[in-house]
């Protein structure tokens, strides 16, 4: 006979208590919609001005990638990552790199937050005037969002909903006050509506290369597929990935063309050659410019607020990674593996992912998020590539031109696009993703011993549990809270 009195563990879940557009928000809010400002002026220097152009061209490539997330997750709908899919789909081994080779991504998206945060608090202490040096606000800001996520999912989630939601009234009112002075310039004809896309100077080369840089900036409709355990039901996870890229996209573009038609030349932010304005975040010096200090404190609250919001959907997910790795056998499943049976969250890896973000003291925005699409690229391009081995050939879909289009087609233009994305890459970044990769196919060869044994995996969109000891009438309690059973 089995009852209570015999269990002696508790399983620890993640709560299902996220709705459609707590996810979008989380999505959105990874995505940090000010950062169109943060990076306008390295953009526009490497594109030649035509900052929108290379936000088109990254929402394109990232539409056909969320298409082909949206196939797979349909597929394979107990699963939620690009290395689950191409474990699945091509080879086991294969989607271990894949997975191993986008963990740089998430790890060090919450040190981008860091540094744009850094950033603005040295434009407003600086550090020459102020005496406080730049690293010293790495400690509070790490502090803050590893407390937060620390404590609660939930908590997180209504944080991230209202600062995103005053960063974006904030976008609107900045793109109706560069409107109101743009319609006094058309006035005497000076404004060329069609320069942010296109103007005598621009070159292939230099697209692909803005673009290279802002798809980092779309990393965020993938990483929503972090939240499936927390979904109140895993069928929302595909809508909330096409809605994330279009609503981002499209905060991306309207922004960065009315920041590109009232700031033509990027040299506007480098007076005197000096290139710390660009390496920087130029936020602070775009909102000065066109509502002087009003709108400049009010822009940099905004992007203090959505970076701080991108800051914890980034921790929070880069914690639940670390969970299933540790569940799963891939690192320590007694440190990573572990569920706090009173907060409902991985404590040791949202410790452990703010400890490394404190590492934001040492890097620039422009390198980091050079690694970063090292990590996501390879992802996104593997996505692809499964659609076309699950679907065309594993299942034989290939006999109408229905299907040809749908999954040989459309992927293989995903993934052409974003191949092409990846060779224009920061060659430090290629250089160092390339390292990281050798690094993972060591770790794989030890874990497999030499291939002989089948590869753990890292599957975040599985049932994610940890068990505690404790009493029956605990475990009793936790089952049935109100009694009636």
């Amino acid at each position: 006979m089995t009852g209570p009195a015999v269990v002696s563990a508790e399983r620890a879940t993640l709560k299902r208590n996220l709705g459609l557009w707590a996810i979008v928000g989380l999505g959105l809010g990874y995505m940090t919609p000010t950062v169109v400002f943060d990076t306008f002026g390295m953009v526009a220097r490497d594109t030649n001005n035509v900052v929108p152009l290379a936000y088109l061209v990254a929402l394109i490539v990232m539409m056909f990638t969320a298409v082909s997330y949206g196939k797979m997750s349909g597929a394979i709908p107990s699963a939620g990552s690009a290395y689950t899919y191409v474990r699945e789909s091509l080879h086991p081994n294969v989607g271990f790199m894949v997975g191993w080779t986008s963990l740089i991504d998430y790890m060090l998206l919450p040190m981008v937050n860091c540094l744009i945060i850094r950033s603005y608090l040295e434009a407003i202490f600086p550090p020459e005037t102020s005496g406080i040096p730049g690293w010293f606000w790495v400690i509070p800001y790490c502090v803050l969002t590893t407390g937060i996520i620390y404590l609660t999912m939930r908590g997180t989630s209504s944080v991230n909903m209202i600062l995103l939601v005053f960063s974006i009234i904030v976008i609107i009112v900045f793109v109706v006050m560069v409107w109101a002075q743009l319609a006094q310039a058309e006035a005497t004809g000076s404004i060329n509506l069609v320069q942010p896309f296109f103007h005598d100077g621009v070159t292939t080369g230099a697209v692909l290369m803005g673009a290279t840089i802002v798809c980092f900036s779309f990393i965020g409709f993938d990483a929503v597929t972090m939240y499936v355990e927390e979904a109140r039901s895993p069928k929302i996870v595909p809508r909330a990935i096409l809605l994330t890229v279009l609503l981002g996209g499209a905060i991306f573009l309207v922004a960065g063309y009315f920041t590109q038609l009232r700031f033509p030349d990027w040299q506007e932010f480098a007076p005197g050659g000096d290139m710390q304005f660009i390496e920087d975040s130029t936020l602070p010096l775009i909102g000065h410019a066109v509502g002087g200090n009003w709108l400049q404190a009010t822009l940099t609250a905004a992007g203090f607020c959505a970076t701080l919001a991108s800051g914890l959907a980034s921790h929070a997910s880069v914690s639940r990674m670390l969970l299933v790795m540790g569940r799963n056998n891939v690192l320590p499943k007694r440190v990573f593996g572990f569920i706090n049976k009173r907060t409902h969250t991985p404590t040791f890896n949202i410790v452990l992912t703010g400890a490394i973000c404190m590492l934001a003291v040492a890097f620039t925005l422009e390198m980091i998020a050079a690694f970063i699409n090292f990590g996501a690229l390879i992802a996104f391009t593997f996505v692809n590539i499964s659609v076309i081995a699950w679907f065309a050939i594993r299942q034989g879909r290939r006999r109408t031109p229905k299907d040809i289009f749908n999954f040989i087609v459309m992927p293989v233009i995903g993934t052409v696009l974003t191949g092409i994305l990846w060779a224009n890459l920061h060659a430090d970044a290629l250089i160092g993703g390339i390292v990281w990769a050798v690094i993972g196919f060591i770790y794989l060869v030890i874990l497999t011993r030499g291939f002989r044994r089948k590869v753990s995996a890292f599957d975040e969109g599985q049932p994610v549990t940890g068990f505690n000891k404790i009493s029956a009438e605990e475990l009793a309690q936790l089952d049935d809270p109100d009694g009636k059973v």
